[in-house]
């Protein structure tokens, strides 16, 4: 009977793997070893390997050691300030101060920055007034406001715009006129000395310059048109 019994259940008896029952009674299948495997090899990956930090952690490790280092963070400060452009000494001082770095750090900081010549106010208002004159053809006084502006100091000031004189002044200031004159033909001649004028002052030139060289251009442009050239 029992030998009739095994052949009608169709051989030997199933053998069930360990949960393989609870898997049937739920109607479901037992998970397989690999993918159980793959699910742990996955979950590995994503805390990393051991001993090695994750980008978070290093970030605010970083972030920790900066917080507690503020000299190592006024120091990286100024230095990305100071890649973009020259800056004034005050100019940084400022951006430290924005950051909250303690002011005995940042004195510290930027005098040890001074001493290995990244901060120079007087490099630095040299080029300001080169370049700005050349560019925008401010004058003197205009120059001299701006460099205030940026914290540098009045005898610093006067030497850079020292390298600046009333020739140089006149030359850009007639440049000046030329470059706009042609815009303004057709107007009242009082409207068109009235606004040539009034670009100069904006540029920081005095009234008794302006108007001598406005008042030139005109009698020149005058001249030129009565011999029939153009001027330019």
């Amino acid at each position: 009977m029992a030998e009739e019994s095994e052949a009608a259940g169709g051989g030997m008896p199933a053998e069930r793997s360990p949960g393989g029952a609870e898997a049937a009674g739920h109607g479901g299948v037992a998970a397989s070893p690999t993918r159980a495997r793959r699910g742990r090899r996955s979950a590995r990956s994503e805390e990393g390997p051991p001993g090695e930090e994750t980008g978070a952690a290093r970030t605010s490790r970083k972030r920790a050691e900066e917080e507690s280092d503020p000299e190592s963070r006024a120091r990286d400060i100024c230095l990305r300030l100071l890649t973009g452009a020259a800056k004034s000494r005050k100019q940084l001082a400022d951006a430290l101060r924005k950051r909250e770095i303690p002011e005995d750090v940042a004195e510290e900081v930027l005098t040890r920055l001074e001493e290995v010549g990244l901060i120079d106010d007087a490099a630095f208002a040299a080029a300001w007034v080169e370049s700005r004159h050349a560019v925008r053809g401010l004058s003197r006084r205009a120059l001299t406001q701006e460099l205030r502006t940026k914290g540098v100091a009045a005898d610093v000031v006067e030497q850079a715009v020292a390298q600046l004189d009333h020739d140089d002044e006149t030359d850009a200031a007639r440049a000046l006129v030329e470059r706009k004159l042609r815009s303004t033909r057709g107007l009242d001649p009082q409207v068109r000395t009235r606004r040539l004028v009034g670009m100069l002052a904006r540029r920081g030139y005095s009234e008794g310059l302006a108007f001598r060289v406005v008042r030139g251009a005109l009698e020149q442009e005058a001249s030129g048109e009565r011999s029939g050239t153009e001027w330019e």
